[in-house]
C-alpha cells in the first residue's frame, strides 16, 4: 500500500506540473498582442486560477484512487496513511473562493483602470473596489453562518432487548436474519416506528460553509449555462458543419464584401472613440455601459465576419492548402460533434435514470466506470475524469451562447492570439466558480462509483444537510433545471440550428 501511495503522490506532482505548463502555453498563445510583455499580475492570476480549476476537477478521480489505496488493507487505520483528501479539498476550494470574490475582481479593476492614471492611483482604485467587495461578502458570510450555519442530520434511534443464545444455528436462515422469538425481528431497522427518527444538529465548520455558499452560487450558473451548453456544445459543432461554406467565392464577391466590412470597421472605430471620450468626461451611466456592451457585441460579430470571409476566399501561395485545411476542420467538427452528442445524451440519461427517478432505475455510468476499472486500473478513473471535464466545457459553451444573446451579460470571447486580460480574467472566474458545482454535481451523480471518498463527505453529506440549503438538493432543483434547459436548447437547435446565419446587426456581413 505504501508503494501505491508513493506512486499516487508522484502522479499528482507530475500532473500539477503538466497542468501549470499547459496553462502557460494557453496564456502565451491566446493573449492579445497589446498585452505582450506587460500586465504580469493579471497573467499570474490567470495561470494560477486555471491551474486551480483543472486540479480541482482532477482531484475527484484522485480521491477515488486514494480510497482504493486502503480498500483491501488488513489492519484498522490504514486509510489514515493515505493522502489527506478532505484537507486538500477544503484548501483548494477556499483558494477558489478567494480568487473568485477578491483576487480576480482586483485584477480586473486594476487592468481596466484608466490608463492615463498612475500605477499607484490604479492600485488604490482597485483596492477600494476589492475592499468594498470583501466587506460585503464578509458581512453576508458572517451573518448567514451565525444564524443558519448548522447541519441537520436525520438519524433513527434503534434499540432491542436481549435473547438467549440459540441452541442451534439453524434458527438463522434467509427468512429470519435476526435473533428473536415468535418471528419478531427486534434488531431490524425496518421494524422501527416513524417516531424513532430524530434530528441531530451540529454547527458546520466555517471553511465548509464558505464552500457550501460558493457551491450554491456556482450551482445556479451551472444549471443555466451547463443545461444550455450540454446541448449546444455538440449540436453547435454539427450545425457549424451543416452551415459551412460549400465553395470558394469569386474575387469580385470578395472585394465587395471586404469593402463593406471596411466601412463597418471605420464606423465601429468612430463609435469606440466616441465612447472613450465620454469615459474621460466622467460620464459612465447606464446608457454608457449599454453602448459599451453593444460595441463589444458588434466587434465580436465583425471579427467573426472577417474570419468567415477569409475562409471563403483563401489567399496567398498556399490558398489551396488553406481551403483543404478549412474543409478538414469542418469535418473534424462533425466528428467531434457526433461524439459529443453521444456523451451529452449519456449525461442527460444518467441524470434522469440515477438522480431524478427514486429509487434509481440503474447505476448506469457508475457501472460502466467500475467495469472499465476491472479492465485496467485507471481506465474507469480516466473515463470518470473525462465526463467531469466535459461538463465544465459544456458550462463554458453555454455561457458563450447566452452571452451573445442576453444584453445583461458582458461578452468576453476567447480568441487565439486576440484575448485581452480582462476577458481572460472573466472566463477564469466563471470556470473557477462553476468548477465547484461541477465537482459537487459529479460526486452526486456518481455517488455509487465515488462512495466513501472525502468529496462525498463534504458534498454528499454536509452540503445536502445544511440548514436552508438542503431543500434545493432534496427536491433536485438544480438537476431538474439542468435537464429542462438541455431539452429546450435541443428543441431550439432542431428548429433553427440548421438555418444559415443571416445578418442581424448593423455590422453584419452583407448578403
Amino acid at each position: 500500500m505504501g508503494d501505491f501511495n508513493l506512486a499516487l503522490v508522484i502522479v499528482a506532482i507530475v500532473v500539477c506540473i503538466i497542468v501549470f505548463l499547459f496553462n502557460v502555453y494557453l496564456l502565451v498563445n491566446y493573449q492579445h498582442p497589446d498585452d505582450v510583455n506587460q500586465a504580469y499580475f493579471p497573467k499570474f492570476v490567470v495561470v494560477f486560477g486555471l491551474s486551480i480549476a483543472a486540479i480541482s476537477i482532477l482531484m475527484l478521480p484522485a480521491d477515488v484512487a486514494n480510497r482504493q489505496a486502503c480498500r483491501h488493507a488488513i489492519y484498522n487505520g490504514a486509510c489514515n496513511l493515505t493522502l489527506p483528501m478532505k484537507n486538500l479539498w477544503l484548501t483548494i476550494y477556499i483558494v477558489d473562493a478567494v480568487l473568485v470574490f477578491f483576487v480576480i475582481p482586483f485584477a480586473m479593476f486594476y487592468y481596466e483602470g484608466d490608463q492615463d492614471k498612475s500605477i499607484g492611483k490604479r492600485i488604490k482604485s482597485a483596492l477600494l473596489w476589492m475592499v468594498t467587495t470583501a466587506i460585503v461578502c464578509g458581512l453576508i458570510l458572517g451573518i448567514l453562518y451565525g444564524l443558519i450555519g448548522k447541519v441537520d442530520f436525520t438519524v433513527r434511534h434503534l434499540s432491542s432487548s436481549t435473547t438467549s443464545f440459540p441452541s442451534s444455528w439453524g434458527d438463522l436462515n434467509s427468512g429470519q436474519q435476526c435473533i428473536g422469538g415468535s418471528g419478531v425481528h427486534q434488531c431490524s431497522a425496518y421494524s422501527a416506528s416513524p417516531s424513532s427518527e430524530k434530528t441531530w444538529t451540529m454547527r458546520a465548520t466555517f471553511p465548509e460553509y464558505v464552500v457550501a455558499l460558493a457551491t450554491i452560487v456556482g450551482s445556479v450558473l451551472f444549471a443555466i449555462f451547463g443545461g444550455v451548453g450540454i446541448a449546444c456544445l455538440p449540436l453547435g459543432l454539427i450545425f457549424s458543419f451543416i452551415r459551412r461554406p460549400k465553395a470558394v467565392i469569386t474575387r469580385s464577391q470578395y472585394i465587395k464584401e471586404a469593402t463593406e466590412l471596411g466601412k463597418k470597421a471605420k464606423e465601429l472605430k468612430k463609435a469606440a472613440e466616441s465612447l472613450r471620450q465620454e469615459e474621460k468626461s466622467g460620464s459612465k451611466g447606464r446608457k454608457f455601459r449599454k453602448n459599451v456592451k453593444e460595441v463589444e457585441k458588434e466587434l465580436f460579430q465583425l471579427e467573426e465576419d472577417v474570419k468567415l470571409l477569409e475562409e471563403m476566399y483563401p489567399q496567398g501561395e498556399k490558398a489551396e492548402t488553406s481551403w483543404a485545411l478549412t474543409v478538414l476542420g469542418y469535418l473534424a467538427k462533425l466528428v467531434l460533434g457526433i461524439l459529443g452528442f453521444i456523451v451529452s445524451v449519456a449525461w442527460v440519461a444518467h441524470i434522469i435514470i440515477y438522480l431524478l427517478i427514486d429509487p434509481p432505475l440503474s447505476p448506469f455510468l457508475n457501472e460502466v466506470f467500475i467495469k472499465l476499472d476491472n479492465v485496467w486500473g485507471l481506465l474507469g478513473t480516466a473515463a470518470f475524469a473525462f465526463f467531469c471535464f466535459y461538463l465544465l466545457l459544456a458550462v463554458i459553451a453555454g455561457a458563450m451562447m447566452l452571452g451573445l444573446r442576453l444584453v445583461f451579460i458582458t461578452i468576453h470571447p476567447m480568441k487565439w492570439g486576440g484575448t485581452l486580460m480582462n476577458s481572460f480574467l472573466f472566463n477564469v472566474g466563471l470556470i473557477l466558480l462553476c468548477s465547484i458545482s461541477v465537482i459537487q454535481f459529479c460526486s452526486t451523480a456518481f455517488a455509487y462509483y465515488a462512495q466513501a471518498t472525502a468529496a462525498q463527505e463534504i458534498f454528499g453529506h454536509t452540503l445536502e444537510s445544511l440548514r436552508g440549503i438542503k431543500y434545493l438538493y432534496k427536491y433536485n432543483v438544480f438537476q431538474i433545471a439542468f435537464v429542462v434547459l438541455a431539452g429546450l436548447t435541443f428543441v431550439y437547435y432542431a428548429a433553427f440550428g440548421w438555418r444559415r446565419k443571416k445578418p442581424s446587426g448593423r455590422f453584419q456581413l452583407s448578403t
